[in-house]
């Protein structure tokens, strides 16, 4: 009978829906294990074959730990609010509902053709009222916390597309020639500033790559130094506060740089400068922050015509602008050291402005300041009362005079903002909040949740700098519902990042209207214990969910101080032609079409077999014809030519070999599960060790196709339902125990062999007891030793005694 693995996947993924196989519920009487996938953001373009790869891992570890005798939640849902849809809504007229929820059907029916073990029962989506409506109520708990506010601040402002764009969106809208520009605009913030310490801090207590681990700690750029108060030379325009993590080094300051921003800047800067620095101003606001930051980006700026004073020496130094400083971080000024920082260096030399040494290194190394800045610590030098000091100390007595004298102090900065949470949008969560005619911002009633967007046929954006929603005049204009007062909605939405920050926590408890999760569900399931997803979200998604979980953890709402324990993240799976799949390239190979020439089975099995999970690596057609070849084998080797049990498989007691391979099979897969590195390859390659040895047995125990049945089931879950019911099994293999191995039954005795040539001992090898002779010859020819007697000789006789020695006569 032929291994007709589309009727057996239909079967078995039908059986596991119509039983509700995975769906789980709290039960104390097993350990729980919460896996979880970065939910997907459902596009009309479908799933290519590299997007289940970290769902098929994640599926693999889910149904061990079920054999394990875990409690497992492993849900899914829809990241599905995003500008994508809204675009497509104002091009095509449809709603954005619409094509959003065609795409999640879409994306659930391939999903479920991976046979994927989730509880679809948990099933959630951004875009349900009764999934935003308890977004809109964590907004409400920040806002009331102080942690959500309103100011004016320079965004990235898209007038084609409308909208506020956050850093990481602007070069991709760029690249599709939309045009990006700096404006000062009013936004909803958040906070999360509060929470630096506590977000950099409590990252040693992950087991997450530590690679994610540094973007975050760089992300939110912990500074200790000082700030340090520059007075105006000449009339009173107030003062320059500046920070900087070196104020050792005050003495080599040469000029100062503010933010084209600073508002300062239109204040000092005098009338001959003035149309210079109008212009710069204009053009900084053309450029996204990364632009303004890039190192490789030749440096500009303009003189404002006023001076600063050092407070260490009274020096006066020339006020400058220049658009590598931004006013978003720090203060929005900064000193500059040409002497000891590179790319106040090469602005110093460009326009001509005095490079002082004020650091030399320890020892006899010598350094010229003026072509390579000194960046490290030394001793201080040309520094007044600090010369001769090493730097760690010479920060500290500068500290302490600058605190003494008034004119700074010592302080701890990071360069992490405040997130931006407002977009001008209509494909978003509605901010509850309503604005009166006095102007008091006022949030809404937890019992008027949600604040549901209105279903209209425009769309498009009004030209205002405001959201879409502004001009649906219908749904802007309410009252009050305490009051009864006039009032006019919130216009701005959140962004995509608002649903994706606590999702995690709706799958525990996903029908509850009374509150967002209910206490016990979140007790019992919390941390989650194993988080996958791309390398791409190492540092917003998971630090605002980490910011608005600690949020929830000090109102008392989450019994945990992180959520997710374990981070890991997948590589990616490239064309056929190594290139990184694309419609434009034409080499996007969809899933559909593979399952339907092969299988779901071979699908899984292959793409954990290309390496480790981490790993970059090509699709290859040629090598899921190998794969599916093996799934084939193992068909035939359990199943004969009627479709029954093979009847070389007898129910007998196994030893020897065949029980040591069986064991160490079973050990050897085990610790590849267990160690939670996904390098799942090297467990399929012991899978088909495993088949290849026990297939050449002329009768086969029943124990050893038992055992390859389990160890298969995560991998090829199909295929391993249907041979465990052949083997007589009424109820799922899901639920089965794993097997377990003997540590005594692993290893073969070993015995040392001699090896002879002409008679005489030149070689001992360790070998399993009873290795046949012919093996024996063979293995002591391949020893180094032997092989320097036998190279260029003629062999004239072999001699082997089982267990004892190799003799060899040559000439």
């Amino acid at each position: 009978m032929k291994y007709n693995f589309r009727e057996i996947e239909k079967k078995w993924q039908d059986y596991w829906e119509n039983n509700n196989t995975f769906s789980v519920k709290i039960d104390h009487s097993k350990p729980k294990y919460y896996v979880l996938d970065m939910f997907p953001y459902p596009s009309s373009e479908g799933l290519h074959v590299g997007h289940p790869e970290g769902y098929t891992a994640t599926d693999i570890i889910a149904r061990y730990k079920r054999m394990k005798g875990f409690n497992v939640l492993h849900p899914m849902g829809w990241d599905a609010f995003g500008l994508p849809a809204e675009q497509y809504a104002i091009k095509t007229g449809i709603h954005p509902r619409v094509t959003t929820q065609k795409s999640i059907d879409n994306f659930k029916k391939q999903l479920k053709s991976f046979g994927l073990s989730i509880d679809w029962r948990r099933e959630i989506a951004t875009i349900d009222p009764k999934y935003y409506k308890w977004t809109q109520w964590i907004f409400a708990q920040l806002y009331k916390k102080g942690l959500a506010y309103q100011a004016e601040i320079p965004v990235n402002w898209c007038p084609e597309l409308g909208t506020v764009l956050a850093n990481e969106e602007v070069p991709e809208q760029i690249e599709k020639g939309y045009t990006v520009v700096r404006r000062p605009m009013k936004q909803w913030m958040l906070k999360i500033t509060e929470y630096a310490e506590r977000l950099l801090i409590d990252l040693d207590m992950l087991d997450w790559p530590e690679s994610t681990k540094e973007m975050q700690r760089n992300w939110i750029g912990k500074s200790e130094g000082a700030k340090v108060i520059f007075k105006i030379a000449g009339v009173d325009l107030g003062v320059v506060e500046v920070f900087t993590t070196r104020p050792d080094t005050l003495w080599g300051a040469s000029y100062l740089v503010l933010a084209p921003e600073h508002p300062l800047v239109d204040k000092i800067t005098t009338k001959e400068c003035k149309t210079a620095i109008d212009i710069y101003k204009d053009n900084a606001k053309q450029k996204s922050d990364l632009e303004r930051q890039s190192q490789e980006k030749d440096k500009s700026g303009v003189f404002t015509g006023s001076f600063a004073v050092n407070p260490v020496n009274n020096a006066e130094i020339p006020i400058w602008i220049s658009d590598y400083v931004l006013m978003g971080y720090g203060t929005g000024a900064i000193m500059a050291v040409p002497a000891h920082d590179e790319r106040d260096r090469e602005f110093a030399v460009k326009f001509h402005l005095p490079i002082k040494e004020v650091v030399k290194p320890i020892g006899t190394e010598k350094i010229d300041v003026t072509k390579a800045a000194f960046t490290g610590d030394g001793i201080a030098v040309n520094s007044g009362f600090i010369n001769g000091l090493k730097t760690e100390i010479a920060k500290k007595k500068t500290i302490a005079w600058l605190e003494e004298k008034g004119f700074g102090h010592g302080t701890t900065q990071y360069k992490l903002r405040d997130w931006l949470f407002a977009r001008q949008r209509f494909w978003g969560e509605p901010i509850p909040v309503i604005h009166l005619e006095d102007g008091t911002v006022k949030l809404l009633p937890d019992d008027v949740l949600p604040v549901m967007l209105p279903e209209v046929e425009n769309y498009k954006i009004i030209g205002t700098g405001e959201s879409p929603l502004a001009g649906i005049t219908e749904w802007v204009n309410t009252t009050d519902p305490e009051t009864g007062k006039s009032a006019k909605r919130e216009t701005n939405t959140m962004p995509q990042w608002a649903g994706s920050c606590w999702y995690y926590l709706r799958f525990l408890d996903p029908d509850n209207d009374k509150e967002f999760v209910n206490k016990e569900s979140e007790k019992y399931w919390m941390p989650v214990n194993l988080y996958l997803g791309g390398a791409e979200h190492a540092v917003l998604h998971l630090l605002y969910a980490r910011f608005w979980h600690k949020v929830l953890f000090d109102l008392g709402y989450v019994s945990t101080r992180e959520p997710f324990v374990r981070l890991y993240h997948q590589g990616m799976i490239l064309g056929e032609d190594s290139n990184k799949m694309s419609k434009s390239r034409g080499n996007v190979v969809n899933p559909d079409d593979v399952i339907k020439n092969y299988g779901a089975d071979s699908f899984r099995l292959f793409e954990m077999f290309l390496g480790p999970l981490s790993a970059t690596k090509p699709w290859s057609t040629k090598g899921i014809e190998g794969v599916h070849r093996f799934l084939n084998k193992i068909w035939r080797l359990v199943a004969d030519d009627n479709g029954n049990i093979n009847s070389k498989i007898q129910d007998i007691n196994t030893n020897g070999d065949a029980e040591r391979i069986m064991n160490r099979t079973i050990m050897n897969i085990t610790r590849d599960i267990e160690d939670m590195d996904m390098k799942f390859n090297t467990c399929i390659s012991e899978l088909m060790i495993y088949v290849n040895e026990i297939s050449k047995l002329e009768i086969i125990p029943k124990v050893l196709i038992i055992t390859l049945v389990k160890l298969l089931s995560p991998f090829a879950p199909h295929l391993a339902e249907e041979l465990w019911s052949k083997l007589g099994n009424t109820d799922t293999l899901s639920f089965e125990k794993w097997p377990e191995f003997d540590p005594s039954k692993v290893q073969k005795s070993v015995i040392t062999v001699v090896g002879q040539i002409n008679g005489k001992v030149r070689a001992k090898i360790e070998v399993d007891t009873d290795t046949p002779e012919s093996k024996l010859i063979d293995l002591m020819k391949q020893n180094d030793k032997i092989k320097s007697y036998i190279d260029g000789k003629q062999i004239v006789r072999e001699i082997a005694v089982k267990n004892k020695l190799v003799n060899i006569v040559v000439k």
